[in-house]
């Protein structure tokens, strides 16, 4: 049976039984307009209210119309879940399609930073075909130095987490289960319906909670895309982050001298796929040794590394591991992330936050940045709170059961979150699932080649949003076969490159004919590095059999 059906079903079933046991009533029912539409059944400020969700008691305390640059008018919605979870929602007034939208946060969270409409070509004629919500996952995050505060201070900050443990539990695995329920009844409130289809969408952290939602709530959403995903939270946040700033620290690699690394890195491992394209296919395919650009003894330029900055490009593409060499986390810097290690020093305050405030259980002794041990021991004192956040069950089988289709995806070139850490989990997932085929049927993973973390771009490719296949996967059955990323001129904005990108193992070849920055060109073919190597030995892979809490 689809998913799509039995939700339907239960929806008016449920709708009626709240009529019933609450008298709140939903209105009359949804109406469309000629064009399609979902149009509202009420007026925007009768949203506001208490709602009696269980599990999930919810206050609205503004919602009022708007419309702005770019944005179809709208009910913007202000509203917390018991006991601080903080939402927006934001609902069409003229071009709602029945589709809920839910985006994840970054970092710590504590502010939000995305809560738009998806762009009108994404997967309908226009902008607004959503209803869409965010949320700061229950508490506000702090920046004593800016004001208004900087979002991306606010995400580094912990404080709020070192005696709060109902705060830590929102942050670690409640706060998007509880707001996909509010917004789901002020969905039906507003419009007379629940959706008739709810995706989630979220990178780094968000990527955490979108396969946490599908681990642990796996009838919240019907269509999930994980990004970049910080799943490994306590083994990233502790371990990983505070290795890559430490090693970073002091080593004086410049601008220039990263610039110099990464080409001689794309000049040796470039043609590895048979393309020369500026473009490193499959990093784990690169051997590059950056001992091979180290500066004549007793020199230093722009063109070369010393030998301390030799050793922290080797330390970095490493990755953190004890004195005996064991993994404490399964991943590394990829060969070609190098521009994008400039900015890794806004990293530092994260994980020196997540130390003092987040990652021990309260009244434990913590640690910071500066006196974390690599060591095993350190790195399984982190789990009693680690494991509440950590994204890494292998047992989808709910989801699968309820008809749920997940995305999963990384930049190849990530600078803040190892791919390799995702292509272990899917591995490990497709052993779990019975195979690749089988779990191609409800999960799909997508490897970017040269982009990096998020938003923050990528060497050659930059942008990539599988949110248009994951609706067609859901709402026609439609598995996607590839996904288009874009490359831009970042002066002109102006396209430069699409490259189709082909569900994991498979990579893209170029066809030999056209144009090379054209995705037509490209057609499927057989991994550079065969799966067998997919799966990490590191010290941490017990964690996928560690259970998480959910709400109650």
């Amino acid at each position: 049976m689809e998913r799509t059906s039995w939700w339907r079903r239960y929806a008016v079933a449920a709708g009626a039984l709240i009529i019933a046991v609450t008298g709140l009533g939903l209105g009359a029912p949804a109406s469309a307009a000629t064009d399609g539409s979902v149009q509202p059944v009420r007026q925007c400020a009768d949203l506001v209210r208490d709602y009696a969700i269980p599990g999930a008691p919810t206050h609205v305390t503004t919602a009022e119309e708007r419309s702005g640059t770019g944005e179809p008018r709208h009910c913007y919605v202000v509203g917390h879940v018991e006991p601080a979870v903080e939402f927006h929602l934001k609902l069409p007034l003229d071009t709602y399609n029945g589709r809920y939208l839910q985006k994840g946060c970054h970092g710590l969270c504590g502010t939000f930073l995305d809560e738009a409409f998806p762009p009108a070509t994404t997967c309908g004629p226009r902008s607004g075909d959503f209803a869409v919500a965010a949320t700061n996952d229950g508490h506000a995050g702090q920046d004593p130095f800016n004001n208004p505060p900087n979002p991306f201070v606010q995400i580094t900050d912990g404080t709020w987490a070192a005696s709060n443990q109902a705060a830590r539990d929102n942050y670690f695995f409640r706060g998007p289960h509880v707001v996909s329920l509010a917004a789901k009844r002020i969905i039906a409130r507003f419009y007379g319906a629940p959706p008739r289809h709810s995706y989630f969408d979220g990178c780094s952290t968000g990527g955490r909670e979108a396969l946490l939602l599908a681990q642990r709530y796996p009838t919240d959403f019907d269509g999930i895309i994980a990004g970049d995903s910080a799943a490994y939270n306590g083994p990233l946040m502790g371990v990983y982050f505070t290795w890559i700033a430490r090693t970073l620290a002091g080593a004086n690699l410049t601008t220039t001298k990263l610039a110099s690394l990464h080409n001689a890195v794309v000049g040796a491992c470039d043609g590895l796929d048979g393309l020369i394209d500026v473009q490193i296919e499959d990093p784990r395919a690169c051997t590059y040794d950056p001992a091979l650009l180290q500066c004549p003894a007793g020199t230093d330029a722009d063109t070369c590394l010393t030998p301390a900055q030799v050793d922290a490009a080797t330390k970095m593409y490493r990755g953190p591991v004890d004195e005996q060499g064991r993994r404490l986390y399964p991943g590394w810097a990829s060969r070609g992330s190098e521009p994008a290690w400039d900015g890794l020093s806004f990293l530092a305050p994260l994980p020196d936050n997540y130390l003092r405030y987040v990652g021990y259980p309260i009244g434990t002794p913590h640690s910071s940045l500066a006196e974390f041990p690599f060591t095993v021991d350190e790195l399984n004192r982190l789990t009693a709170e680690g494991a509440k956040a950590n994204a890494l069950s292998l047992d989808l089988s709910a989801f699968r059961r309820a008809g749920g289709k997940l995305i999963i995806w990384h930049g190849w070139e990530d600078q803040s979150i190892p791919a390799v850490g995702t292509v272990d989990y899917y591995a490990r997932l497709v052993q779990r699932s019975g195979g690749l085929r089988e779990t191609q049927k409800f999960a799909r993973a997508f490897l970017v080649p040269s982009m990096y973390h998020c938003f923050t771009g990528g060497d050659q490719l930059q942008e990539f949003d599988p949110l248009p296949e994951l609706v067609s996967w859901v709402e026609r059955g439609q598995a996607p076969d590839r996904a288009i990323a874009t490359g831009r001129n970042p002066q002109t904005h102006e396209i430069t490159r699409t490259r189709p990108v082909f569900p994991y193992p498979l990579r893209a070849k170029y066809d030999g004919t056209g144009s090379i920055d054209d995705a037509a060109n490209f057609v499927p073919a057989p991994p550079i590095v065969s799966p067998a190597h997919d799966v990490i030995d590191w010290a941490g892979s017990y964690l996928h059999d560690v259970p998480g809490p959910v709400a109650r």
